[in-house]
């Protein structure tokens, strides 16, 4: 008897011109959960959409960076803020949510993101003009350097109470920007992510920074409940 995945690798051939059928999970992966996955040495959380099994079309694809403070190894360390964390208490994302965690010590590296956005983009039925990336502190950090360094990768960033390398934002121009940022940081300073923001307007990039007057370092908590933001990100193509 031939099975699902059989049926789908005879589709082309047997099918034509007609539309393709709706994609089966990974293993290890199911539609309307978030689940742990491992995928080339990485260890990540993802979500499925519950249509994902029931619409052909490609789905964006949101990467959330976690802060200094969820690296290791204990995986549910990743859902204690931003987008895994809402998933968990039960919020359906119309897109694909990856949420992969570093070593302890480690840093959110431009080549390793970008070689987990190709082997993500071969294993899920992602939109490849439609993958962004949001991340907090240190993720803030790694989705700045990602954009700068692998601008062709992301359709936008929202990076919150993180920062860049000014000189090297202009690469990025074509990558638009929503930042978040607490006035009264202590960790990492507002001007430090108002730099990048000023130095990619100046490139003639487009970009945002909303500031939480009295908020110090925990801008994640504001941010990640502004309800304009994950349907900023999802409008979001890279063209």
């Amino acid at each position: 008897m031939i099975n699902r995945r059989q049926l789908l690798a005879t589709v082309p051939p047997l099918l034509g011109g007609c539309a393709a059928l709706p994609p089966v999970p990974p293993e290890g992966l199911a539609a309307g959960e978030q689940r742990p996955w491992r995928l080339g040495g990485e260890r990540m959380w993802v979500w499925l959409p519950p249509d994902y099994t029931r619409r052909a079309e490609r789905w964006p694809l949101v990467v959330f960076l976690h802060g200094s403070g969820e690296r290791g190894t204990e995986l549910d360390k990743v859902k204690v803020h931003g987008p895994p964390m809402w998933v968990a208490r039960g919020t359906a994302y119309p897109c694909l949510l990856v949420s992969p965690q570093l070593e302890e010590g480690a840093r959110w590296e431009p080549e390793r993101l970008h070689r987990l956005l190709g082997a993500l983009q071969s294993h899920l039925h992602a939109d490849r003009r439609r993958c962004v990336a949001t991340g907090l502190s240190l993720g803030g950090h790694g989705v700045w350097n990602w954009a700068s360094a692998h601008p062709g990768d992301l359709a936008a960033i929202a990076p919150v109470c993180g920062y860049g390398d000014p000189a090297a934002v202009a690469a990025m121009r074509g990558v638009p920007v929503r930042a978040y940022h607490g006035a009264v940081d202590p960790v990492v300073p507002l001007a430090r992510q108002q730099a990048c923001v000023d130095a990619l307007l100046a490139a003639g990039g487009r970009a945002t920074l909303t500031i939480y007057p009295g908020v110090g370092h925990d801008a994640w908590t504001p941010a990640y409940q502004d309800p304009d933001l994950m349907p900023w990100l999802l409008a979001q193509h890279r063209t």
